[in-house]
């Protein structure tokens, strides 16, 4: 596209940027994770029938699908989905949309099924290591004459070919389900209709029995008016979650004896309208250190939060809008985007600040004045 800027009278002016300019060679991103010094993402491919494909970047080689083209990685749990796949020491586990089943993908080999046919979701999913399984939120839709049902269920990773096995039910929802670093312990989220989970809900932990079942469950935090945003474990076995009973999404952690302890404190969300599984605003880089995104006047700051200080620093970034923000041994990597810059999976180095861009979502070079930016106040 050209870069000089046309001059025209007033309500003559037609710009150059059409739906049709932005929306061919598109692809939708998201959802990118660390596994190691590997970075995996998710395409959203229009021109594959709108597939969902799974990508891995190694150092210091070109990205390649790992989805095979008869897949497509998305499900339909609540029906917006997100969560749809986790990596594990190189090994991919994902929701089919096609069938809906979970598989299991080594390397490049064909993915293999994990759960039974029939009509049932799963999505969220974490690695149990301690069990060699997946725990996840299953979405039951075999009785026909009734709603749906949630609960969530461990299923093994080598594939035992049922629905998993249940390890919480009874209510109307679940999500975000994760195990403690020394595999003892799952929290989670749970609301009921009509809530929806910005509204409130409520976030809970169970101690595993020598079975593998939950010997007991406890609430920790949150209600039927106050959000809990993505519970986190800290390298050290400490629940981190975001809940907007100050009026703002800000940062939380359960303390020893039980009790909460506010870690950082800001008039921005630290935290955001769970539409769909998996997101993230903040992430451990290290034992010591967050990286996370407030968003203050509908844009988006990236920073790192002490967690022993709670001092929170800004970090100069181009983008305004980032989501699905994930940390890994002093490297962030997150979905990108800004009035001016098209969305973008971007990798931060943060000992030096730098930035790099690993995947647009299209190659789109226009000029910067043809685009009126707000900025905040």
């Amino acid at each position: 596209m050209s870069n000089s800027p046309k001059i025209a009278p007033y309500g003559s002016w037609k710009s150059p940027i059409t739906s049709d300019l932005i929306v061919e060679g598109s692809v939708g991103l998201g959802q990118p994770t660390f596994d190691g010094d590997d970075i995996y993402w998710l395409e959203l491919r229009p021109k594959e029938r709108g597939r969902n494909v799974i990508v891995k970047l190694s150092p210091s080689v070109v990205s390649v699908d790992i989805t095979p083209p008869d897949f497509n990685a998305r499900t339909r749990v609540h029906e917006y989905g997100g969560g749809e796949y986790l990596v594990n020491n190189g090994t991919v586990y994902f929701s089919n949309f096609y069938d809906q089943r979970l598989y299991r993908q080594d390397g490049r080999s064909a993915p293999e099924p994990l759960t039974a046919p029939g009509d049932v979701r799963y999505a969220d999913g974490c690695m149990d290591q301690t069990r060699s399984r997946i725990i996840c939120v299953r979405e039951d839709h075999t009785n026909t004459n009734a709603e749906a049902v949630n609960s969530i269920v461990a299923v093994d990773v080598q594939g035992s070919n049922d629905y998993g096995s249940v390890l919480v039910e009874g209510n109307d929802f679940y999500s975000s389900p994760r195990v403690s670093p020394d595999g003892t312990q799952l929290a989670w989220l749970t609301w009921n209709h009509p809530n929806m989970p910005w509204d409130g809900c409520e976030l809970w932990v169970g101690e595993f029995g020598e079975d593998g079942k939950l010997a007991s469950t406890r609430w920790v935090a949150g209600g039927a008016a106050e959000s809990i945003f993505q519970p986190e474990w800290s390298p050290e076995g400490v629940l981190y979650f975001s809940s907007d009973r100050s009026g703002w999404w800000n940062l939380e952690r359960i303390s020893p004896d039980g009790g909460i302890e506010r870690v950082s404190q800001a008039k921005a969300e630290l935290g955001m309208a769970q539409w769909v599984f998996g997101m993230s605003s903040y992430s451990f880089a290290s034992p010591d250190l967050i990286v996370c995104s407030h968003i203050e006047h509908g844009v988006s700051t990236l920073a790192t939060l002490d967690v022993h200080s709670g001092k929170l620093t800004p970090i100069d970034c181009p983008y305004t809008d980032i989501q699905y923000l994930r940390a890994s041994n002093g490297k962030a990597v997150f979905r990108g985007g800004s009035p001016t810059e098209v969305t973008s999976i971007a990798k931060l180095d943060l000992s030096t600040g730098q930035f790099e861009t690993l995947r647009r979502s299209n190659d789109l070079e226009t000029y910067p004045q043809y685009f009126s930016v707000l900025a905040a106040s």
